[in-house]
Protein backbone atom coordinates (compact mmCIF):
# COMPACT_ATOMS: atom_id res chain seq x y z
CA UNK A 1 0.00 0.00 0.00
CA UNK A 2 2.93 2.47 1.30
CA UNK A 3 3.99 1.51 -2.43
CA UNK A 4 1.16 2.52 -4.56
CA UNK A 5 1.00 5.85 -2.52
CA UNK A 6 4.49 6.47 -3.21
CA UNK A 7 3.91 6.31 -6.70
CA UNK A 8 0.38 7.97 -6.84
CA UNK A 9 2.25 10.87 -5.31
CA UNK A 10 5.70 10.47 -7.93
CA UNK A 11 3.13 10.61 -10.89
CA UNK A 12 0.82 13.72 -9.24
CA UNK A 13 4.06 15.61 -8.81
CA UNK A 14 5.27 15.35 -12.66
CA UNK A 15 1.28 15.92 -14.19
CA UNK A 16 1.61 19.06 -11.48
CA UNK A 17 4.88 19.99 -12.81
CA UNK A 18 3.90 19.68 -16.84
CA UNK A 19 0.92 21.54 -15.80
CA UNK A 20 3.37 24.34 -14.73
CA UNK A 21 5.15 24.21 -17.58
CA UNK A 22 2.71 23.65 -20.24
CA UNK A 23 -0.93 25.11 -18.95
CA UNK A 24 -1.25 28.59 -18.92
CA UNK A 25 -0.07 28.33 -22.78
CA UNK A 26 -2.78 25.93 -23.79
CA UNK A 27 -4.81 27.55 -21.27
CA UNK A 28 -4.03 31.52 -23.27
CA UNK A 29 -4.19 29.71 -27.12
CA UNK A 30 -7.80 27.62 -25.61
CA UNK A 31 -9.46 31.28 -25.03
CA UNK A 32 -7.96 32.86 -28.32
CA UNK A 33 -9.28 30.43 -30.57
CA UNK A 34 -12.67 30.21 -28.83
CA UNK A 35 -12.92 33.70 -27.91
CA UNK A 36 -16.29 34.23 -29.81
CA UNK A 37 -17.95 32.44 -27.35
CA UNK A 38 -16.80 34.33 -24.56
CA UNK A 39 -18.96 37.32 -23.18
CA UNK A 40 -17.85 40.21 -21.39
CA UNK A 41 -17.51 40.59 -18.69
CA UNK A 42 -17.10 37.49 -17.48
CA UNK A 43 -18.88 38.11 -14.24
CA UNK A 44 -20.89 35.98 -12.08
CA UNK A 45 -24.15 38.31 -13.20
CA UNK A 46 -22.96 37.20 -16.68
CA UNK A 47 -22.80 33.16 -15.89
CA UNK A 48 -26.38 33.16 -13.81
CA UNK A 49 -27.88 35.01 -17.11
CA UNK A 50 -26.37 32.45 -19.31
CA UNK A 51 -27.47 29.76 -17.34
CA UNK A 52 -31.05 30.99 -16.92
CA UNK A 53 -31.20 31.50 -20.76
CA UNK A 54 -30.02 28.01 -21.18
CA UNK A 55 -32.28 26.69 -19.13
CA UNK A 56 -35.64 28.86 -20.15
CA UNK A 57 -34.22 27.76 -23.84
CA UNK A 58 -33.97 24.00 -23.24
CA UNK A 59 -37.34 24.64 -21.77
CA UNK A 60 -39.31 26.02 -24.29
CA UNK A 61 -38.00 23.45 -26.90
CA UNK A 62 -39.90 20.34 -24.82
CA UNK A 63 -42.80 20.81 -27.25
CA UNK A 64 -40.97 20.28 -30.05
CA UNK A 65 -39.15 17.72 -29.14
CA UNK A 66 -42.54 15.99 -27.52
CA UNK A 67 -44.15 16.19 -31.11
CA UNK A 68 -40.88 14.41 -32.44
CA UNK A 69 -41.35 11.95 -30.20
CA UNK A 70 -44.72 10.52 -31.49
CA UNK A 71 -43.32 11.50 -35.05
CA UNK A 72 -40.83 8.58 -34.56
CA UNK A 73 -43.06 6.25 -32.40
CA UNK A 74 -45.76 6.48 -35.08
CA UNK A 75 -43.35 5.52 -37.49
CA UNK A 76 -42.21 2.81 -35.74
CA UNK A 77 -45.51 1.84 -35.53
CA UNK A 78 -46.37 2.11 -39.15
CA UNK A 79 -42.71 -0.17 -39.49
CA UNK A 80 -43.96 -2.95 -37.09
CA UNK A 81 -47.22 -2.66 -39.21
CA UNK A 82 -45.76 -3.39 -42.37
CA UNK A 83 -43.08 -5.57 -41.42
CA UNK A 84 -43.25 -8.03 -44.16
CA UNK A 85 -41.98 -5.12 -46.25
CA UNK A 86 -39.10 -4.69 -44.73
CA UNK A 87 -35.82 -5.26 -46.16
CA UNK A 88 -32.76 -7.23 -44.66
CA UNK A 89 -30.89 -4.14 -44.59
CA UNK A 90 -33.55 -2.48 -42.68
CA UNK A 91 -33.49 -5.04 -39.57
CA UNK A 92 -29.26 -5.22 -39.90
CA UNK A 93 -28.97 -1.23 -39.04
CA UNK A 94 -31.84 -2.12 -36.39
CA UNK A 95 -29.45 -5.22 -35.01
CA UNK A 96 -26.97 -3.24 -35.13
CA UNK A 97 -28.17 -0.56 -33.59
CA UNK A 98 -29.37 -2.27 -30.79
CA UNK A 99 -26.55 -4.41 -30.05
CA UNK A 100 -24.48 -1.41 -29.68
CA UNK A 101 -27.05 0.17 -27.39
CA UNK A 102 -26.15 -3.06 -25.57
CA UNK A 103 -22.61 -2.94 -25.62
CA UNK A 104 -22.78 1.20 -24.21
CA UNK A 105 -25.15 -0.08 -21.67
CA UNK A 106 -21.99 -2.95 -20.69
CA UNK A 107 -19.61 -0.48 -20.94
CA UNK A 108 -21.42 1.65 -18.54
CA UNK A 109 -21.76 -1.17 -15.70
CA UNK A 110 -18.06 -2.06 -15.96
CA UNK A 111 -17.18 1.66 -15.27
CA UNK A 112 -19.71 1.84 -12.59
CA UNK A 113 -18.33 -0.96 -11.48
CA UNK A 114 -14.97 0.07 -10.99
CA UNK A 115 -13.64 -0.85 -14.09
CA UNK A 116 -14.21 -4.83 -12.79
CA UNK A 117 -15.89 -7.34 -15.18
CA UNK A 118 -16.63 -9.42 -12.26
CA UNK A 119 -18.31 -7.62 -9.73
CA UNK A 120 -18.38 -4.84 -7.21
CA UNK A 121 -15.66 -3.88 -4.52
CA UNK A 122 -16.56 -5.02 -1.07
Amino acid sequence: MASKLKQLQSTACQVQKLVAKHGTGYYKQLLEQNKQYIQEPPTVEKCNLLSKQLFYTRLASIPGRYESFWKELDHVKHLLKNRNELKVEDLGIASLFGLECFAWFCAGEIVGRGFTITGYYP
